[in-house]
């Protein structure tokens, strides 16, 4: 299985964990991450998330 993440997913794990939906979508988030260094999913990638991280002002 393909799945594609989008920034916002990427970024969720640093919010603000007060709200309970915010708290599963991170989880869901980090299993998803761990199931694609298993390779039991693969991550596509595209041009979009190239270009919004070249917009961000902040070095990682």
């Amino acid at each position: 299985m393909k799945v594609y993440l989008d920034n916002c997913s990427f970024n969720r794990p640093y919010d603000d964990h007060s709200q309970v939906i915010v708290r599963i979508e991170s989880d869901a988030k980090m299993v998803i991450q761990e199931m694609i260094q298993k390779q039991e999913i693969e991550l596509v990638w595209s041009f979009i998330l190239e270009y919004e991280n070249d917009k961000n002002p902040f070095n990682a």
